[in-house]
């Protein structure tokens, strides 16, 4: 059987890296634009490698955003993410990415769906799964990202440009509020009759947080030690069903099984000392708080970029998980990861049900890796 091909891009956005294709170039039915997507991908595949793909046997390089002109007046383009299952027939819709986002913006140039003028693009940018804006701001050069920079984010050999991300109004991203259920914690009953203390906060993309003690953990553990942790895997998967209908997301837990990219869960807890995957330490001087994120089941090697957003408005809750285990009184915070720090700063306002969040505001880098065709099998 002849290989079928479609123009693509293959770019780095932060700390996740996917395949960006033209909506102009997709077709209009959802279920052939998903089995293209799950072979160019590599996907399913029971021995988690993607080798016969592009992707890369993590959820962080297992991703497809596609970009087109903007469906609204007041954006630049629209952008739309899927994330691929690994080792499932799945393309989860639900949630965004904010790490691709940073990537989408430059390929919209190196598409030609809009044109930048000067030496700095300033593009608003529709995310259909969330319905938000986020406002992309980065050097061009001829008309393209300059890549070139002295921007250093942990989890990415060497350097790059700035690129500045300003998720505007990103609360109730899918469930229409802050806090879903207006508390700032929640006991969730789990499927052993054992409750949990939560905090489910939906801002970028809803997340649920817990504390790491509560779970036996320290907060400072490597992602492969919680990936072979197979009890505390399971438990964070309980988690996350009974979140899901907790926050409104599905009608029951069969339900929530069959929505994986969200919510995300994570464990927190207070500042302390740690070995970073590079072998490197932090101490409890460098960080405000400590954060394990977990995504499609696999612990991240850094924090997702929407964990990262959501996670500061959380730290903003009077009384919620991650405010209690935050130790800063600054409006920016460095959350500490396996691979370093992240610096997110978050305008939030409001107590209880009234808490807002503005906006959120980030800096990531992108590189372009690979511009031509993609081949997939029909």
């Amino acid at each position: 059987m002849a290989l079928s091909r479609l123009p693509a891009l293959f770019m780095r956005g932060g700390t996740s890296k996917g395949l960006v294709f033209d909506v102009r170039d997709l077709p209009a039915d959802q279920d052939k634009r998903d089995r293209i997507f799950l072979s160019a991908m590599g996907s399913p595949d029971p021995n988690g490698r993607q080798l016969d793909g592009m992707g890369g046997g993590l959820s962080s390089l297992s991703k497809v955003c596609i970009v087109g002109p903007s469906s609204r007046d007041d954006a630049d383009i629209d952008y739309t993410f899927a994330q691929i299952s690994v080792g499932d027939m799945q393309v989860d819709y639900a949630g965004n990415c904010g790490n691709m986002a940073s990537a989408v913006g430059p390929a919209a140039l190196e598409l030609g769906i809009v044109e930048a003028r000067g030496g700095e693009a300033r593009l608003r940018v529709h995310n259909t799964n969330t319905a938000r804006i986020i406002e992309a701001r980065f050097p061009v050069e001829d008309g393209l990202l300059a890549s070139n920079g002295d921007l250093a984010i942990d989890g990415v050999a060497g350097t790059g440009a700035p690129i500045r991300l300003d998720f505007l109004d990103p609360g109730g991203s899918k469930t229409g509020r802050l806090l879903p259920t207006g508390n700032p914690v929640d006991d969730l009953r789990l499927p052993d009759c054992s409750t949990i203390k939560a905090s489910l906060v939906d801002s970028a993309n809803p997340c649920v947080y817990v504390s790491a003690a509560d779970l036996g953990k320290s907060g400072n553990e490597h992602p492969e030690d919680l990936a072979a942790d197979a009890a505390f895997q399971s438990r964070m998967e309980h988690i996350r069903l009974a979140a899901s209908v907790r926050m409104g997301l599905t009608p029951d837990l069969a339900a929530a099984a069959q929505m994986p990219s969200i919510p995300k869960v994570a464990v927190v807890a207070p500042p302390g000392e740690v070995t970073l995957l590079d072998g490197s330490r932090l101490g409890k001087t460098d960080m405000d708080i400590l954060v394990r994120m977990i995504s499609m089941g696999q612990p991240h090697r850094a924090i997702p970029m929407t964990g990262a957003i959501c996670l500061a408005a959380a730290c903003r809750i009077e009384g919620a998980i991650p405010a209690l285990a935050v130790q800063s009184e600054g409006q920016a915070l460095r959350l500490g990861h396996p691979s370093g720090t992240t610096m997110v700063d978050a305008d939030v306002a409001g107590t209880g049900e009234g808490t807002e969040i503005a906006s959120a505001t980030l800096f990531r880098t992108a590189r372009l890796l690979f511009s031509g065709t993609v081949h997939f099998r029909d």
